[in-house]
């Protein structure tokens, strides 16, 4: 990966960090207590004209070991 890339992808990272204190503390809180196998997550996305889309899935053991990976790199 290019290291400007990673320098751009930071201060993106850091951007939405501080637009969106209460996702992280949720994702945390999330990572903490409930990422286990069988978990199911469910995203569902609201445009502005109330259009909804939505999904899940259900997390698996090498998920779970994806996830730790990113949230070491992330921190």
């Amino acid at each position: 990966m290019n290291p400007m890339n990673l320098l751009q992808l930071q201060g993106a990272w850091t951007q939405f960090k501080s637009n969106h204190p209460k996702f992280l503390r949720f994702l945390s809180a999330v990572c903490q207590k409930s990422m286990e196998e069988g978990t199911v997550i469910e995203f569902r996305v609201t445009s502005p004209d109330g259009r909804e889309v939505s999904s899940n899935l259900r997390l698996k053991a090498d998920d779970i070991a994806l996830f730790k990976e990113l949230q070491e790199l992330l921190r």
